[in-house]
């Protein structure tokens, strides 16, 4: 069975055409910085390695240059688009009406786009995915893997926010947790590696958006992102943790409309706001060059990121490893420096040269001696979608 998978995020879109069982990998590709002029559309198969800058403005125009590249008579990998049984699609939201998997129908449609204000920056890109797939592959299965799924498990005391019960138990206002996917697969994928029958482990999701999660023995006890995907972190445009009287103070006396502050706060704030700039590859680069606002804004990220390492090393009496994953995670040896330095207390110690070191697989990036593993572990969203998506079907 050929399994297309769309992850589309905030601002990109990851795509993989999955032979399953096997796993087998038939092409896979990224869609980066959509919305700017100089987007950038990567595309690999075991023959084929393209990459082209093209204005792309919108999700939709992303997903059918994705179409077109699947077809292409030259660089292809089908010839009808009847050879694509299934297309499964991360979704951000789900609440609490999606716990598993689920085959797309209308009425899970309406229910993702209801979960839309939730997560305005990725349900409407997840939906849209789905309606283009549904043009696009009018044969094929549309199937939802819910990033909200993996952290069900989260117990009452650290999902309940402290306020009036009524709008927990009336209205849902929880933490949801996000990244779900993600974590799972890389969780287990450590858990694996550390041949442990008991774990306690930190799952470090950096990308555009970002997010921590306590995992013990495989089972997801709290998450860094609440009702929505915008607490917890510094993000690309995202400010993470914010003290709500700062909301008040910018409608009451600064003269803004929720409207405005919440765009103020979703794509005006994090990285962006506070270098002109959501990509971290330019601010690590200004940075280097002295730029005492970018060098800032990358010690106040990795600033946060280890206080959630001591509250989650806290919550879990312990600490196995760390795990770095996604875009950043994977990618930025600055950014696992800053989070890793002077942090001994907690029997974290990063050995340089295996941090500097560039990897497609799992490795330890700690020394002999340090007593948490710091695992740099890339993620596989889409294969986990993949598996998920036929497990439903079969």
């Amino acid at each position: 069975m050929n399994i297309l998978v769309i992850n589309s995020g905030s601002s990109s879109i990851k795509f993989q055409l999955i032979q399953m069982p096997s796993e087998a990998l038939l092409c896979s590709g990224l869609i980066e910085r959509i919305g700017e002029k100089d987007a950038i559309l990567n595309y690999k198969t075991n023959t084929v390695k393209l990459q082209q800058t093209d204005n792309i403005p919108t999700h939709k125009q992303g997903l059918n240059k994705i179409v077109d590249l699947l077809l292409d008579s030259k660089n292809g990998v089908i010839e009808n688009i009847k050879e694509i049984e299934a297309v499964g699609h991360r979704v951000v939201h789900g609440g609490n009406s999606f716990s598993n998997t689920a085959l797309v129908t209308p009425e899970v449609k309406q229910k993702i786009q209801e979960f839309a204000v939730l997560a305005p920056l990725h349900n409407p890109s997840n939906l849209e995915g789905i309606l283009v797939a549904e043009e696009d592959f009018p044969f094929a299965k549309q199937i939802a893997v819910f990033d909200t799924a993996f952290h069900q498990t989260i117990p009452e005391k650290a999902k309940k926010y402290a306020i009036p019960n009524y709008l927990y138990d009336e209205h849902n206002i929880q933490v949801y947790g996000f990244h779900g996917t993600s974590h799972k697969y890389v969780s287990e994928k450590a858990i694996d590696y550390l041949q442990l029958e008991k774990s306690k482990i930190i799952s470090i999701h950096l990308g555009n958006g970002c997010s921590m999660t306590a995992v013990v023995n495989g089972i997801s006890i709290d998450h860094s992102m609440g009702f929505a995907p915008s607490n917890g972190l510094i993000m690309g445009s995202r400010s993470g943790d914010i003290d709500h009287s700062i909301i008040f103070y910018l409608t009451n006396n600064l003269g803004y409309s929720l409207e405005e502050v919440n765009n103020l706060l979703t794509k005006e704030s994090g990285m962006q706001g506070l270098t002109g700039s959501n990509d971290l590859r330019d601010i690590e680069k200004e940075a280097e060059k002295g730029n005492s606002e970018c060098i800032l804004a990358l010690e106040m990220n990795a600033y946060r990121i280890r206080k959630f390492i001591g509250t989650y090393a806290a919550a879990m009496n312990g600490l196995d490893a760390i795990i770095f994953t996604a875009g950043i995670g994977e990618n930025s040896s600055m950014i696992r420096k800053l989070v890793c330095t002077d942090m001994d207390f907690f029997g974290i110690d990063l050995d340089e040269t295996k941090n500097d070191q560039k990897s497609q697989e799992l490795r330890e990036i700690n020394t002999i001696s340090s007593e948490v593993k710091i695992l740099v572990i890339p993620t596989n969203e889409e294969l986990e979608i993949a598996k998920q998506a036929f497990q439903l079907l079969n």
